[in-house]
């Protein structure tokens, strides 16, 4: 368990807070790109506990401006896209993506004082399918070239889901590769098993993970962060490593399950705080050998707005029949899984009354690396991870594995070896 003090410092994230001052220091993202199609509407936003608009220009570039407007208060995102910004409906006072204020139309000469106008906006990149925005002090930190955000836009895929919980328990499930042999586990093969089979083995993740139900997990220190070793005896003399990696500040690489996309690519999930009782995890998935569909899965299992249609309300629609001989949770989807076990903690998990066990090694080394780079930022010191020169954004150590080794290798050796196929 850890103090209330400490829960409160990890988990709370809006303007002001040591948290959230640090989470402002990275690049996080706003959006996918495929939200704000060319010339379509301004759309409002909530991120790390404000309230902005998204919108694209007339000239196709993306801006982030706070939602209300800085004569009145009126919602910007019912505002209009022309003459090189967003116009508010009200009184017409135009905005550019810096937070400029080109135009007072309804002032003397268009707004003797409209220079004096500096609107709350944040600088916006896009990479990779999505829609980056730095919401710091200074100069933005270069984003760091992950090999993920290098493959061609056909070999990766990008989409996102909402959590009605807070971002740290949703990210902490993303270090916790026990419960892989428990919670996603189906209890019979499935026709896509073949196709899910890990590398060097004729067997699927799934048939591995039931295996060995209490693996051994290492931790080791990264640049980036730190890798995880997750370390399952199937057989007399073989072991199914599989690789995952947290990323300061609110990123895990992980591998990626799939058609050509098992021991080729891996999964970014990025969880990112709506505001303290929310959240959206951010899913980029790509191959290094082909193309990747990006129809299907999960995708279909969401509305227009990105919600799961398997949610709480509902009970994530748990088959209670499927329990005895399919699923070991009675879940559907990989998503509604995740959402169960993290949302129904609360809205913003207490761990106060938490008993971690060894299995929890992972969770623990985040949660002190966290907390000793939110006191890096009140000290007024760069957080772990934050780049300035371009010349040094490679991560080519950035290695995520799912594969079976003789029980003889020293899988950090492996690893190293497996870092000279990382395009970065």
């Amino acid at each position: 368990m850890i103090p209330q003090e400490e829960n409160d410092l990890l988990t709370r994230t809006g303007p002001g807070t040591p948290c959230g001052k640090l989470l402002r220091r990275y690049w996080q993202p706003a959006a996918l790109s495929a939200e704000m199609p060319p010339g379509g509407a301004p759309k409002p936003i909530r991120l790390l506990g404000e309230n902005l608009v998204l919108f694209r220009d007339d000239q196709g570039r993306p801006g982030l401006l706070g939602l209300h407007c800085s004569h009145r208060g009126a919602d910007l995102s019912y505002g209009r896209i022309e003459d090189g910004g967003l116009r508010c409906i009200y009184h017409g006072w135009l905005y550019d993506i810096h937070g400029r204020c080109l135009d007072q139309p309804g002032e003397p000469a268009g707004g003797g004082h409209r220079d004096s106008i500096r609107h709350p906006s944040y600088p916006c990149e896009e990479i990779g399918g999505l829609i980056l925005t730095y919401m710091g002090p200074g100069e933005p930190p270069v984003f760091p070239r992950y090999e993920i955000f290098l493959a061609p836009d056909s070999h990766r895929t990008v989409d996102k889901t909402f959590y009605d919980c807070n971002y740290l328990q949703a990210h902490e499930g993303n270090l916790d590769p026990v419960h892989l042999s428990f919670l996603h586990r189906r209890l019979r093969a499935e026709g896509g098993d073949q196709a899910q089979k890990v590398r060097s083995s004729n067997a699927s993740s799934n048939t591995l993970f039931a295996a060995d139900t209490a693996p051994a997990i290492e931790v080791e220190m990264t640049n980036f962060g730190f890798r995880i070793a997750t370390l399952r005896r199937t057989g007399p003399s073989e072991v199914y490593l599989r690789l995952s990696n947290f990323i300061y500040p609110n990123l895990a690489a992980v591998p990626a399950g799939g058609p050509g996309t098992a021991g080729e690519g891996y999964t970014i999930n990025w969880q990112i705080p709506i505001d303290d009782l929310h959240s959206w995890n951010y899913i980029i998935t790509f191959s290094r050998r082909q193309p990747i569909s990006s129809s299907g899965g999960d995708r279909t299992e969401k509305d227009a707005d990105y919600i799961p249609v398997r949610n709480r309300a509902n009970r994530y629609l748990q088959d209670r029949e499927s329990i005895k001989s399919k699923s070991f949770s009675g879940i559907a989807t990989f998503t509604a899984m995740d959402t169960c076990a993290t949302e129904t903690a609360g809205p913003i998990q207490d761990r106060t009354g938490e008993n971690l066990a060894t299995s929890d090694r992972a969770v623990v080394a985040f949660r002190k690396l966290l907390l000793k780079a939110i006191q890096n930022v009140e000290e007024g010191k760069d957080p772990p991870h934050l780049i300035r020169d371009r010349a040094s954004s490679r991560v080519p150590n950035l290695v995520v594995l799912s594969e079976a080794i003789s029980g003889s290798v020293d899988w950090k050796e492996h690893a190293r070896k497996r870092e000279t196929e990382v395009v970065a």
